[in-house]
């Protein structure tokens, strides 16, 4: 049998080493790709760590997957071998559970996600559902792509699944790798774009992003200010810290919403009358499906949109997870194989 590289983890918190592994060809209703880039996300540290119950070791890290299909399993119809793809965490769905049937497919109970389920993208080659696959369009690269398909995705759903209209204020808090996807996102999308973060190191870099406005947060009352620009619509929570997303509710406008997708395991400290007299909002947002990431990396062609991202090759995997668990990394780093 054929095999390919990958990068594994033995067991949790142990180093990322690259091995040679078997290449089987697809099952029925999947594809093999062969991965060009795989961008390095901040949940691959929870991965890494074994914070997901059922993880089967060696792990192979890794779910901002790009790259051309090289193999097509029975049963797939609507791809071929060469046609370019990205996976992102949704890594696919069964289409027959309840939440399925209703159209809530990122609630599917058998719902997969690479490294969780199956091996990642941290490899020369995945193998993964036709149903996580979503077609990369001409204008961007696999690198470009990669990160759309959590981090881009994340936040243009988030965004764009709000009541908030073009023109209204929009503040993103938090300007990382999810942040700085959300301040363009926001732009492009005709909202007054506020960028929220601690200090003033990135409030430049912020405004070349689009910010329109920039908050500090250690320096300034982030509910006053908003509220100075006449409160806002949505309020995106990309930072994970639970306390920064309760700071800003009070700078919502009345039925303004605020939608967290940091990921934080700490209680949001907010009061129901908080909530009530002005008729507000909390929410979750959980990425999207492999439609939704296809329409992301179509915004992105449009609107010029793209993540700001490090390469570096597959086989220095574990300095590229260093730098992006050691906060070093601007804004993201991808993989290229």
């Amino acid at each position: 049998m054929p095999t390919h590289k990958a990068v594994q983890v033995p067991e949790a918190n142990a180093a990322l080493t690259v091995v040679d592994v078997d290449t089987p060809s697809p099952s029925a209703g999947h594809v093999r790709i062969d991965v060009a880039a795989c961008g390095v996300c901040g949940t691959d540290r929870e991965f890494h760590a074994g914070h997901f119950p059922g993880l089967q070791w060696p792990l192979t890290l890794g779910h901002e997957i790009a790259g051309s299909i090289a193999e097509v399993g029975d049963g797939v119809e609507d791809f071929a071998a060469g046609d370019r793809v990205a996976v992102g965490w949704f890594g696919g769905n069964c289409n027959r559970c309840i939440p399925c049937r209703q159209g809530h497919f990122m609630q599917c109970v058998r719902m997969e996600v690479p490294s969780w389920h199956y091996p990642g993208g941290y490899a020369e080659s995945v193998t993964v559902p036709a149903t996580a696959l979503a077609r990369i369009p001409d204008g961007l690269s696999f690198v470009e792509a990669a990160p759309m398909g959590c981090a881009g995705v994340t936040t243009f759903n988030g965004l764009r699944q709000t009541r908030a209209k073009a023109g209204d204020v929009v503040a993103i808090l938090g300007v990382g790798g999810l942040g700085h996807l959300g301040v363009q996102f926001a732009r492009a999308m005709g909202f007054e774009t506020v960028a929220i973060a601690r200090g003033t190191g990135k409030a430049e870099e912020a405004t070349k992003l689009g910010a329109h406005h920039y908050i500090d947060s250690t320096a300034q009352d982030v509910a006053a200010e908003l509220q100075k620009l006449g409160g806002a619509a949505v309020v995106l929570a990309t930072a994970n810290n639970a306390e920064a997303m309760a700071a800003t509710v009070g700078g919502l406008r009345p039925a303004g919403e605020l939608v967290a997708v940091g990921v934080t395991p700490e209680n949001l400290p907010i009061s129901p009358l908080d909530l009530i007299n002005s008729g507000l909002s909390v929410s979750g947002h959980p990425s999207g499906t492999s439609r939704d990431v296809e329409e992301t990396l179509h915004f992105a062609v449009l609107s010029g949109v793209r993540a700001m991202v490090e390469e570096r090759p597959l086989a220095e995997a574990a300095e590229a997870f260093e730098a992006m668990d050691s906060g070093k990394a601007r804004y993201r780093m991808v993989l290229t194989v």
